[in-house]
This record gives C-alpha cells, sequence and structure tokens, in this order.
C-alpha cells in the first residue's frame, strides 16, 4: 500500500456524526460512459454519456438515510483521511427476500479522488461481515448501471440476484439488481 492508503482510518459511524457537513467534501462525481443494459435476457454494454453527481440536497438525503438505517438497527462504516469522510458503506438491518435470506447493502459510495485504491472492496468486506453476523445468507445490491460499478461488484464476487426485489427495481429501474452470498 501506498502512504496515502495507510492514512485512510475506518470505523462505525454514529447516528450524531450522520449530518449533511459530513459529506461536504466528499466528491459523489462520476462520469459515466457506457451502462449495461439488459437486452434479450442478456447484459449488454451500451453507451449512455452522463454525470451523476450530489448536490447539497442530495447529501442531505443521504445523511438522513444513512442515520436511519441506523436508528433501525442497521450498519454505517466509514473511511476517513484525517477528520474527511471518503467512503461509506451501510447494511439494512431488515431482512428482504421470500425467506428474509438477505441483507440490503443500500450505500457504497468511495470519494472521486479516492477511487481504486481498495477502500471499496474494505468497505464491502466490513458490510458482508456485518451482514452475515446478523443472519444474512446474501447481500443483496441495487447496482449503479455504469460499467465501472458493474465490474466492481462482480470481482467482490456479486452475480445477478436470484429474487428481485420489486422496490428497489422500481427506484432504479437501470440499476442491476445482484446478489452475494455470504
Amino acid at each position: 500500500m501506498n502512504t496515502q492508503e495507510n492514512e485512510i482510518q475506518y470505523r462505525t459511524l454514529t447516528e450524531s456524526e450522520l449530518i449533511p457537513a459530513l459529506l461536504k467534501n466528499f466528491i459523489r462525481r462520476q462520469e459515466v460512459t457506457d451502462c449495461l443494459r439488459r437486452e434479450g435476457g442478456r447484459w449488454a454494454v451500451r453507451s449512455a454519456p452522463f454525470c451523476d453527481d450530489w448536490d447539497d440536497g442530495d447529501r442531505v438525503r443521504v445523511a438522513d438515510s444513512l442515520r436511519r438505517t441506523l436508528t433501525e438497527g442497521g450498519f454505517v462504516y466509514g473511511a476517513f483521511h484525517g477528520d474527511q469522510l471518503k467512503g461509506f458503506a451501510s447494511v439494512e438491518h431488515a431482512p428482504l427476500g421470500s425467506a428474509g435470506q438477505y441483507r440490503d447493502l443500500s450505500h457504497l459510495h468511495v470519494s472521486a479522488e479516492w477511487r481504486g485504491r481498495g477502500i471499496g472492496r474494505a468497505l464491502f468486506a466490513r458490510a458482508a461481515d456485518w451482514a452475515r453476523g446478523q443472519g444474512g445468507e446474501k447481500l443483496y445490491i441495487s447496482a449503479h448501471s455504469a460499467v465501472e460499478t458493474q465490474g466492481f461488484y462482480c470481482a467482490m464476487g456479486c452475480t445477478d440476484a436470484q429474487e428481485i426485489n420489486a422496490a428497489h427495481a422500481a427506484a432504479e429501474p437501470f440499476d442491476r439488481q445482484m446478489e452475494c452470498v455470504l
């Protein structure tokens, strides 16, 4: 690992920390060129350029979502460089699936300037450990359609979900519904 990677500190977040100011220096920006789209029962790469980014309203919604996750018994874990949040993952407490086999990975984000340095892998591993400890058999992921995001989740061992959560699919119709066996 390089020196900057050694400067990342990981820890569980607390409800009182989860305010929009925590996300002030977090760079969500993702320039997307190609996406995966389901066509004829197969995944195909399609040109679909757009920029995914957060504004102040998004930061409020994300902070509220993370705080709600904690108050409902879920898990929020962060990667910090100094006092700045540079990555985070959250897992919901409530089971999903016909047999309650899934735990919902509701967030996994790494700030743009820190991507590609193993932070996402570390956050994913910690989220999976927590979900397993809660009795989950699989993580459920509603994954962004960008080719890079799909590559990350596939590298983590994720595959197409055997059961599709209708609420997730309706909220983000271009997302790929995935699972990871724990």
